[in-house]
């Protein structure tokens, strides 16, 4: 009896269960991030995209515009007087690279690897070079393993040294939260030492952004620069590969010293790389997208010359948003009569650096060296 009890319960809750499901709703199709995020971001129209037709045009774009990014970038730390320590010194073939500490904020002295070119007489133009996520070691030949030099080798990562020993005075910073300067390491990776997440939390805390600060530094990396006598501090450059194409693509914004700029392994489009790709947290500009696409940030240097090199096989900077964006930036400095001053290298190859072209564009804008 009661084992039939029990078979007529069972039997009652599927029926019952049956009923309700043939009475539901279908789930719906949209309910996942993903789709919500595309959507929203295929909606989103930018406030301030670029589309001026004249340079009088351009220019109230461009007031509104720099103010925006300069308002998104954060608050920056009061400026401290500068302040140099000189640590160390070692002779190369073609250079000497001596490693000083910039006093950039109140509470913090930044790393850098100077590089001054042998035998040069008068003032040479300067480069501030600033690495990506693989830390300062593999972008300077610092503590060379056979895996390292490899990579180095595969991606041209030593571009501070190759200006260089072409007789460019380089400044190699070794950015915020990177080795030596590390804190917290990031919880999802292993080496190099790293901080980008705590860098990130921090200054999100504080009102400012990772991008802000880390370009603050240099700038004060440039207020050294300056007073330098082989600088010729009319012709500073600065030139990044991925994080650093970042970093390379904010600080002329902030900075009008930064005379040209040469971005590897960074520019795209905010849509199909940082949104839709995983990336590190600090490559992420509160509202930038509300704003604008990276081709209206970098239409903020113009006149002034830029370089874009990407790899055509680059993973998570596609080409194809790098080719939208150039061919923006060809019309925004053609629309100032300056289209020469800026050009791309699309290169066969990934995530990387090359030099096809930045010896040439180097000396196009700051000259014949001495």
């Amino acid at each position: 009896m009661r084992t039939a009890l029990l078979r007529l319960k069972l039997l009652l809750s599927i029926c019952l269960a049956s009923v309700s499901l043939a009475g539901a709703d279908e789930v719906p199709a949209q309910h996942d991030v993903n789709q919500a995020f595309a959507g929203l971001a295929d909606r989103m129209q930018p406030a301030q995209a670029w589309s001026a037709k004249t340079p009088q045009e351009h220019e109230a774009w461009r007031e509104k515009m720099q103010a925006t990014v300069v308002d998104l970038l954060g608050t920056m730390p009061e400026k401290v007087p500068l302040e140099v320590k000189w640590t160390e010194k070692q002779e190369f073939e073609k250079f000497t690279r001596h490693k000083v500490y910039v006093r950039t904020t109140a509470d913090y002295w930044s790393p850098v690897y100077y590089f001054v070119p042998k035998n040069i007489t008068g003032k040479r133009p300067a480069i501030v070079c600033l690495h990506g996520h693989s830390g300062i070691d593999p972008y300077i030949r610092l503590n060379e393993t056979p895996p390292q030099k490899e990579k180095t080798d595969h991606s041209a990562l030593d571009y501070a040294l190759y200006m260089a020993e072409h007789g460019y005075v380089t400044a190699a910073i070794v950015v915020r939260g990177w080795n030596e300067t590390q804190g917290r390491q990031d919880w999802y990776v292993k080496t190099p030492p790293r901080s980008c997440h705590q860098v990130t939390m921090n200054t999100l805390l504080l009102g400012m952004t990772p991008q802000g600060l880390r370009c603050w530094d240099a700038m004060r990396v440039i207020d050294f620069l300056e007073t330098q006598d082989e600088v010729d501090a009319e012709k500073i450059g600065v030139a990044g590969l991925s994080g650093g194409g970042t970093l390379a693509m904010y600080l002329p914004i902030l900075d009008q010293r930064v005379k040209l700029a040469m971005i590897a392994g960074a520019f795209s489009e905010y849509r199909l790389s940082i949104y839709n790709i995983n990336h590190c947290i600090c490559n992420c500009l509160p509202g930038i997208m509300a704003a604008g696409e990276m081709a209206d940030v970098v239409a903020l240097f113009a006149p002034r010359p830029v370089l874009l090199i990407n790899g055509v096989d680059d993973q998570i900077f596609p080409i194809d948003g790098a080719r939208r964006g150039f061919d923006t930036l060809k019309q925004a400095y053609g629309v100032l009569g300056v289209p020469e001053n800026v050009d791309a290298d699309f290169f066969d190859g990934g995530h990387a650096w090359s030099n096809n072209k930045t010896l040439a564009f180097l000396e196009k804008h700051f000259g014949e060296l001495p």
